[in-house]
């Protein structure tokens, strides 16, 4: 008989078997409403605890100064808020009832714009709403204040006991405020990148690369494993000297304020390498302030005026046609030519009659420039303008910042009957003086750089090098553009008269009684585009190009000033800000030899204080100074026993020995040393206890007391 009961087995086979599949529909069921109803649910909660292909954004490159000085560097900045709903389910909710009143207290010592009440009503808000991202304060911080808001009470604990959480930012910074700004340039404040200037201009090298993480479980910890390690950006050194900028920043603006400029240039160049040491672009603002809103020095295509006239003198020169002793008629400052009058500064004096070459710069003459030019180029303007071009003024300088921008020197063309199709018979006068030209003040000041470095023309260098943990890894040496920009003659001759006109001429002004300074001054009207130069109030650019000290030039400096009316001068405001300028450099770069700082009166003579006589002796001769040894009858009370005094000619140490018969008092032994004070009390029979380190500052018998047998001195040292 078998013992397999059917009716009561398969009853309860039938049993699990439809509880198995209940079960199984029941986990089908939940993992369908698991895919559909809740995925977006699900979907947030893996995005918290999987990163796969996160970018890492690598720390950016610091911009430096010539000598290192952070211009530019990037600092964290936090944003903080509270997670009222993490606080609600640590059970921490007493808590801050308790504290509430503190933390609104020391939020408003950190941020003291706010007050207590303000925090406390805001604070009190996101907790209603159990916000999970209630900002505690509407602005990013920096880290100090960051660390003063996370030590406040509830906030110092973990986040998920506090609530209390940050975002952190990557925000760049200029140690020196709004110094160089529009060269140094900025970056958007919400996102990483560039705006303007260096930032933008060597974006490349100071972004670095990113890295690449991913977020996994291990062993029931999430951790990121990195796939590629973000590389950190270089840093680049500038040209740009900390203590010129300031300088030269402070000279233009105080300029400016006094005449109601509004805009004010300035670049200082150094002769021999070309490196932009400071550059100033300051514009006049809607509040009557000065900022640096645009790179005019390099961007600004403008009739540069009476600046220009050195390069026209230095093509004459330089093609032989004239020479220092050329003559020249200017007649009484009005000079028809081709139907227009040409004018000089003095018209209505009279004018200056008849001028050598080197007068009609030192006076600025308009007519005895564009008349020397006229009378040699007038049939040949090709020549002339070729000339211009030769010496530099038409160059790309390649400026590493956004909007630079070349010369425009206009070349004169003819068609195929001869005719010139984009040229008129004033263009070649006028041009000579500044006009129907448009030139950024950088393309000026290179002139003038090359002219003080002997014809050699240098590239303008904003940077030097990049940096990379301490390794230079991409350098930029100073570039020669010109070798020669003209006949070493023409550059002696030209200098020659740029020294002059300092000297001599309108730019008396820019000069310095401590050292010589060359240059040329420069007053032009300022053409409003189609309407003219008349149309309104008149625009004037000044300006004073030039560089110091002549002698052994170190530096060169263009100033340009726009202002509106008159009085307007070149030499006069623009020459004042050179001069400024020019002085503050060379008080800064000037050395003193030490030895100018000693006293020839004062005969320094080592100190020898009354102890071992021998000893004392034996130091100073080995010194090489004489020595000469007395015996003194008396006391000495309370000097050192030395004296400075002349043997055969030359200073000597006299040692004073005292007579024996003072062997019975105490000496004076304040001042000295340990070693030399016990030797002398105990020389007498005294003894000595000591107190301290150093020198002697008091004894406890007096000097001059009668010593008696087994007498004790304390001395206290310092």
């Amino acid at each position: 008989m078998s013992k397999f009961d059917y009716k009561k087995i398969i009853p309860r086979y039938k049993f699990i078997a439809f509880v198995m599949t209940a079960i199984a529909i029941m986990v089908l069921g939940k993992a369908l409403y698991i895919m559909t109803a809740k995925h977006d649910y699900w979907m947030k909660v893996a995005d918290r605890v999987k990163k796969d292909s996160v970018c890492i954004e690598p720390a950016r490159g610091n911009i430096l100064s010539c000598d290192g000085q952070l211009l530019a560097s990037t600092l964290p900045e936090f944003k903080v808020f509270m997670d009222f709903k993490a606080l609600k389910d640590a059970k921490n909710d007493s808590l801050w009832d308790a504290n509430i009143d503190k933390i609104c207290q020391g939020l408003h010592r950190i941020f003291p714009e706010q007050s207590a009440a303000t925090f406390k009503k805001n604070l009190a808000a996101g907790r209603k709403k159990q916000s999970r991202n209630w900002a505690i304060f509407d602005k990013r911080i920096d880290y100090n204040t960051f660390t003063e808001v996370k030590d406040l009470p509830v906030f110092r604990l973990t986040s998920y006991k506090s609530g209390f959480h940050f975002e952190e930012y990557n925000a760049r910074k200029r140690s020196y405020g709004s110094l160089a700004g529009r060269t140094i340039g900025s970056m958007y404040g919400a996102k990483d990148s560039a705006r303007f200037g260096l930032e933008l201009s060597y974006d490349s090298i100071l972004r670095g690369k990113n890295g690449i993480v991913h977020r996994r479980k291990v062993r029931n910890k999430f951790l990121n494993i990195t796939d590629q390690p973000a590389i950190d950006g270089a840093d680049i050194v500038t040209t740009l000297d900390v203590n010129m900028q300031d300088l030269a920043e402070r000279a233009v603006i105080d300029e400016l304020k006094k005449i109601n400029g509004n805009v004010g240039v300035a670049i200082v160049m150094d002769v021999a390498t070309g490196d932009v040491k400071a550059i100033v672009n300051m514009d006049k603002c809607v509040d009557g302030q000065y900022r640096e809103i645009h790179n005019h020095a390099v961007s600004d295509l403008l009739e540069p005026g009476s600046v220009f006239k050195t390069g026209s003198m230095l093509v004459a020169l330089d093609d032989g046609v004239v020479d220092t002793t050329y003559k020249v008629e200017t007649g009484d400052g009005v000079w028809n030519m081709y139907g227009r009058d040409m004018k000089d500064w003095n018209w209505r004096k009279g004018g200056y009659g008849l001028l050598t070459l080197p007068q009609t710069l030192w006076y600025s003459s308009n007519v005895g420039v564009s008349r020397i030019i006229d009378i040699h180029y007038h049939n040949n303007p090709e020549k002339f303008v070729r000339g211009l071009l030769r010496i530099g003024l038409g160059d790309d300088l390649k400026i590493p910042i956004t909007g630079a921008t070349p010369a425009r020197i206009r070349m004169p063309h003819k068609n195929r009957y001869g005719q010139y199709t984009n040229w008129s018979r004033t263009d070649l006068p006028w041009m000579s003086i500044g006009y129907v030209t448009q030139v950024p003040p950088i393309s000026i000041l290179t002139l003038y750089n090359a002219i003080a470095n002997n014809g050699k023309m240098m590239r303008p260098r904003f940077v030097t090098k990049v940096v990379k943990d301490g390794k230079t890894i991409m350098d930029f040496p100073p570039e020669v553009m010109r070798p020669q920009i003209a006949k070493p003659s023409a550059i002696k001759k030209i200098q020659a008269i740029l020294e002059q006109v300092v000297s001599e001429g309108l730019g008396k002004k820019a000069g310095s009684p401590s050292f010589k300074v060359s240059g040329k001054t420069g007053t032009a009207q300022m053409s409003k585009g189609s309407v003219g130069y008349k149309a309104g109030g008149t625009n004037y650019l000044l300006s004073f190009a030039g560089y110091f000290p002549s002698d052994a030039p170190k530096y060169s400096c263009i100033v340009c000033i726009q202002k509106s009316g008159l009085p307007a001068s070149g030499g006069g405001m623009s020459g004042l800000v050179f001069h400024n300028i020019a002085e503050g450099i060379m008080a800064q770069n000037l050395k003193l030899d030490v030895k100018d700082a000693r006293d020839s009166t004062s005969i320094p003579v080592p100190q020898v204080m009354n102890g071992n006589i021998l000893a004392a002796d034996y130091v100073l001769s080995h010194l090489g100074i004489p020595t000469n040894t007395n015996w003194s009858g008396s006391y000495l009370e309370g000097n050192p026993i030395w004296g400075s005094s002349k043997m055969n000619g030359k200073h000597s140490v006299s040692l004073i020995r005292e007579h024996p018969y003072s062997k019975g008092t105490v000496p004076n032994v304040i001042g000295m040393g340990a070693r030399d004070a016990v030797y002398l009390l105990e020389s007498r029979g005294l003894k000595t206890n000591i107190i301290g380190r150093g020198k002697v500052t008091s004894q406890s018998l007096a000097a001059g007391h009668q010593i008696k047998k087994g007498e004790k001195c304390l001395l206290i040292l310092n």
